[in-house]
């Protein structure tokens, strides 16, 4: 057998080709493989949504998070790519997604997922008990902007019933911008809420357990995640309440940047997310929208497949198949030889 990944037979990676396991390539393959198996075994992902308006973890489908069966002869994962129906509300290009699941017989877009692939516990809760544990996400703007066209599908004409007008001036004035902050943030809660109804899987992420802060697989070890766009939108709105007083921290930048983009919609039918992101920048990088450590996912996340995840290591071997491990590169870290060779000290 040649190296490949559970279920992943029609896409655009060649699994036989050592460039394909590389991190960047192998932390969105594996994730969708491993999507496919927890189908093959007839066990749902974990669903973090709103749920009777409130943000809710529950169960969801491998065929609804993909909009097709896995083991379907005409899915195709596409990674990297356009989830094109989007292309409509975007000035200029729209950036690609992680993963865009495609009919291979006519090209259609099914489903555009965003795929973070996280450690668990994180540095914020390895120290804690299991229950506490968590795992940090880093999302980065692209996330935001498919994340405003997902819910500006979502809600189509309803857009503008339910997103209210907030005046500015100048919005990349900081001061002007936080007299309304409050308001922002509660447009962005109120949209998630309405959106319950037709949301939809917009984020996989999957978490890898290990013993404490140990280099070494817990017995239970894999699980999957799925935030809706609804719940991630919720989720957003909730971390920002959180991260503002007298500046614009990230987590508020980006429920900024996703009620702009949204108003955009609603006024002009589309928006210049290179504009947006580069011009509310609020005097910070661009480079990641914001992070969340463990400390902040875990009450959103907490439920009993993060303290004891449903795929076993062993199981791992079924997912990687061909001798596709000894393809892999993993990141030499100078503190990951440290931390793995204890005899350096004795």
């Amino acid at each position: 057998m040649q190296p490949s990944l559970f279920g992943l037979k029609k896409t655009n990676r060649d699994f036989t080709q050592r460039e394909t396991w590389g991190k960047n390539q192998f932390n969105s393959s594996f994730p969708a493989a491993l999507c496919c198996f927890l189908a093959s075994k007839n066990i749902k992902a974990n669903y973090l949504a709103i749920s009777d308006g409130k943000l809710t973890p529950g169960f969801i489908s491998i065929k609804d998070v993909f909009s097709i069966p896995a083991d379907d002869n005409d899915a195709y994962f596409a990674f990297e790519s356009q989830h094109t129906p989007y292309q409509k509300f975007v000035v200029g290009s729209l950036p690609r997604t992680d993963l865009v699941i495609q009919k291979e017989s006519t090209g259609e877009c099914l489903s555009g997922l965003e795929v973070k692939l996280t450690a668990l516990p994180d540095n914020t809760t390895y120290s804690l008990n299991e229950e506490l544990y968590g795992s940090e996400i880093v999302v980065r703007p692209d996330t935001i902007v498919y994340l405003a066209c997902s819910i500006a599908a979502g809600l189509s004409n309803e857009l503008s019933d339910h997103l209210p007008s907030i005046k500015i001036n100048d919005w990349s004035d900081a001061r002007l911008v936080l007299k309304k902050i409050d308001q922002i943030i509660n447009a962005v809660e109120f949209l998630s809420i309405v959106l319950e109804k037709q949301q939809h899987s917009f984020l996989l992420q999957p978490i890898w357990k290990t013993i404490g802060k140990s280099p070494e697989l817990s017995e239970n070890c894999l699980d999957m995640f799925v935030w809706s766009n609804a719940g991630f939108s919720n989720f957003i709105s909730s971390i920002a309440k959180n991260n503002h007083d007298s500046t614009i921290t990230r987590q508020t930048r980006t429920a900024v940047w996703l009620y702009k983009m949204l108003s955009d919609i609603k006024d002009n039918k589309r928006f210049n997310h290179e504009k947006i992101i580069d011009t509310l920048s609020y005097n910070t990088k661009n480079d990641k929208a914001f992070a969340s450590a463990g400390n902040v996912t875990n009450r959103y996340m907490s439920c009993s497949r993060l303290i004891k995840p449903i795929i076993k290591k062993s199981e791992i071997k079924e997912i990687i198949l061909g001798g596709g491990q000894n393809m892999l590169s993993p990141e030499r870290r100078f503190d990951a030889i440290l931390f793995n060779s204890p005899g350096l000290f004795t």
